[in-house]
């Protein structure tokens, strides 16, 4: 990728920008459950098609906050697909705002819109905030989430600490 002289003239101009996530993000049984351990969600309808069923669902319901898996796919698309300039080793992640329209089920395919909806500078960093709609298969939509990221262009950024920040990371993040 060629590199972009004014990351944060870039970033400011996406504001009001769209795009869609190119792919869906199946809700798979044993994701599910493998989500629900990782946060210590121990709720039977995570667990248990039966219980899930005893609340009118005819699968596994996700915990509230599985749409992080989605929204890992969708902000790491947003740095190589329209905003660049940023070194993501170097993103931070500073408030998440989740709307919760409808539970995210097992057998869901989950479509992501990202917007960008505001920038603005503080503190020589840039802070982005996005909003994104998350919609199932049939359209509906399932969740509204707004994210607020800190970042640094590249060239701000100490390759020794961006090195030491990929080195600690619990798992990458793969494209769908």
């Amino acid at each position: 990728m060629a590199r972009v002289e004014f990351p944060t003239r870039n970033a400011a101009a996406m504001v009001g920008s769209h795009y869609r996530v190119d792919d869906f993000y199946e809700v798979g049984r044993e994701k599910v459950r493998e989500y629900a351990r990782a946060v210590q969600d121990f709720h039977p309808a995570h667990w248990h098609e039966a219980d899930a069923a005893e609340l009118g669902h005819g699968s596994l319901l996700a915990p509230l906050t599985f749409i992080s898996l989605v929204g890992i796919i969708a902000q790491k698309r947003l740095f190589e697909e329209l905003i660049h300039g940023y070194d993501l080793s170097s993103i931070l992640h500073t408030d998440q705002v989740l709307e919760f329209h409808q539970p995210i089920k097992v057998g869901d395919r989950l479509t992501c819109d990202v917007y960008v909806d505001s920038f603005r500078q503080m503190a020589g960093t840039d802070i982005i905030v996005t909003k994104n709609l998350v919609t199932n298969q049939d359209g509906e939509l399932i969740q509204t989430t707004f994210t607020t990221l800190i970042a640094r262009s590249s060239d701000d950024v100490d390759s020794d600490v961006s090195d030491a920040v990929r080195g600690v990371m619990m798992h990458g993040v793969t494209q769908v």
